[in-house]
C-alpha cells in the first residue's frame, strides 16, 4: 500500500505546477511545524527532532529557490526565511517549543497568501520538473 501511495504522491509532485509546489512545500512544513509543536509540548524532544528537522530542509528549500533578482519582495522572503531558519536550528537544539510555535504563526499568513496567488494562476502554468523536490515533500 505505501508504495501505491508513494508512486501516487511522486506522479502528483512531477506534474505539478510551480506554484501548486510552493503551495504543497509550505503545507509539509505546516504539518511539521504543528507535529514538532505537540511532541515538545508533551516533552518528546526525540519524536519531535524530524520534524524540526524536515522543517529546516523545506525552509532551506524556500531560500535555495528564491530568485532574489525576479522578484521585488524576494529579499524581504528571504528575512523572513532566514529568520525562520535559525529559530528551527535553535528550536531543535534547546527543545523550545515557543520558538517552533512562534515559527508556525509567523509562516501560516504566508502559507495563506501563496495558496491564493496560487488559486489565481490556477493550473495553467506548464507542469515543473520535480525530482529534487520529492524528497523534502516526504515522498521517496
Amino acid at each position: 500500500m505505501d508504495d501505491a501511495r508513494s508512486r501516487y504522491l511522486a506522479d502528483a509532485i512531477a506534474t505539478a505546477s510551480p506554484a501548486r509546489l510552493l503551495t504543497m512545500l509550505f503545507d509539509r512544513l505546516m504539518l511539521d511545524l504543528t507535529r514538532a509543536s505537540s511532541a515538545l509540548e508533551e516533552g518528546d524532544r526525540a519524536a519531535a527532532a524530524p520534524f524540526v528537522g524536515h522543517a529546516e530542509e523545506i525552509v532551506g528549500e524556500l531560500i535555495g529557490t528564491l530568485d532574489l533578482e525576479t522578484f521585488d519582495g524576494a529579499g524581504s522572503l528571504m528575512s523572513i526565511y532566514s529568520y525562520v531558519l535559525r529559530e528551527l536550528f535553535e528550536a531543535g537544539a534547546t527543545g523550545d517549543v515557543a520558538r517552533v510555535t512562534a515559527c508556525r504563526t509567523l509562516l501560516e499568513p504566508l502559507a495563506l497568501a501563496w495558496h491564493e496567488a496560487a488559486d489565481e494562476v490556477g493550473q495553467a502554468a506548464e507542469p515543473a520538473a520535480a525530482e529534487q523536490l520529492a524528497g523534502v515533500l516526504g515522498v521517496a
